[in-house]
């Protein structure tokens, strides 16, 4: 089957291990044919930037094509439309099985229904990011640009969608109130990673924690992202400092913006028990979540977390509804900086609590996050 992803509100970006990445490498390890049409931005150490179009073939088979968006008034109006040359030719050209469309907001919407409406035989499938702690957050957002706007592309497009996935437990009240959109159209699908076969993970674990120096004893915590205040960097670091305990060491991976940097970088460079690595590769980073002992992500949701717990990495969360509506009490819940810091002291002392967390979130992976399974979702 060829299956078409639509990523026209997001940066798309060749060496990192977001859910479009994944999705499209997982089509073709499942015998498929997977094109991705995006965006002409990408990042770049964790930066984003401009890249040329483009249209060729990744490493694992799959087709990449790059499309600038068409300017209207301004990079402002442009970056909120979504709408680019030759969309309709494109896809009439590739003829699709699945189109698959990241986001409902962009215009082209309109474009991907009336090629439904013109083959009705292919599937149509949307999923949805948003919730009220990242889109809406001003008045003109949520009033015109959602309430008007967007809600008026998705009720036109809404009658030709077969299903639209929510990756998050908010997505569901938030496309409710935003868009009007029916529960009977929505359906669950959370951003997930690819489970290692346990020789695997267990030959990255060893290889990261040799190149750590740790014992066998030592306890290893990772925080990963690009990290801004909303990421909680700096309470992280704060909590550890507070340790009497010598047998964890804590490694961020990642970007940090300027404020973080100095908040942050001279108490790490003072600290031979913190390692911060800067950015790391998809690859990379996934070897390094496999040695981890425990996630630490008390801030906003990232993608990451998945990645963490398929890898087999217990985890230290902020208690975001999604958290728990997915993980229940699989991982562990912090608010707080004194949170962290009576955690990282429970398991010093005792480790068997992180195990006893693993093996439940891992469960959960297996079960719910496995992209082979998220990805025959699309083909079933």
């Amino acid at each position: 089957m060829k299956i078409l992803m639509v990523s026209l509100a997001s940066s798309f970006t060749e060496s990192m291990s977001y859910q479009e990445n994944i999705l499209l490498d997982q089509i073709q390890k499942n015998g498929n044919e997977a094109i991705i049409i995006t965006t002409c931005y990408k990042y770049e150490k964790g930066e984003k930037i401009t890249t040329p179009e483009e249209d060729k073939l990744l490493c694992n088979g799959a087709r990449l094509i790059r499309k600038k968006y068409i300017n209207i008034i301004g990079s402002l109006i442009t970056e909120k439309v979504r709408l680019v040359k030759q969309l309709y030719q494109l896809i009439e050209d590739i003829q699709p099985d699945v189109v698959f469309c990241h986001g409902l907001q962009t215009y082209e919407m309109l474009t991907i229904k009336k090629y439904i409406i013109l083959h009705p035989e292919v599937k149509f499938f949307v999923d949805s990011h948003e919730d009220f702690n990242n889109s809406a957050t001003n008045f003109l957002s949520k009033q015109i640009l959602h309430k008007i706007f967007y809600k008026k592309i998705i009720q036109c497009t809404l009658p030709y969608i077969n299903k639209i996935f929510c990756v998050g437990y908010e997505c569901f009240a938030f496309l409710k109130e935003m868009y009007n959109i029916p529960e009977s159209m929505m359906e669950f699908y959370p951003l997930g990673g690819n489970i290692f076969e346990e020789c695997i993970r267990i030959q990255k674990r060893d290889k990261i924690r040799a190149s750590l120096s740790l014992r066998d004893s030592d306890l290893l915590l990772v925080h990963s992202g690009k990290m801004d205040k909303k990421k909680r960097t700096a309470d992280i670091v704060e909590a550890f400092l507070g340790l009497q305990a010598n047998n964890i060491v804590l490694v961020i991976i990642g970007s940090m913006t300027e404020d973080v940097e100095n908040d942050v970088l001279p108490v790490v460079n003072n600290n031979p028990k913190i390692h911060y690595l800067g950015w790391k590769n998809s690859e990379e980073l996934i070897d390094f979540l496999c040695a981890s002992d425990l996630y630490v992500q008390p801030g906003g949701q990232s993608a990451t977390m998945q990645n963490a717990l398929c890898c087999g990495s217990a985890a230290a969360l902020y208690p975001h509804e999604s958290h728990k509506y997915l993980l229940g009490d699989s991982v562990f819940y912090i608010e707080t900086v004194e949170d962290m810091k009576n955690l990282f002291e429970l398991i010093s002392k005792d480790p068997q609590k992180i195990e006893e967390k693993r093996k439940l979130s891992f469960k959960i992976a297996q079960e719910k996050l496995d992209y082979k399974k998220l990805a025959a979702r699309l083909y079933e």
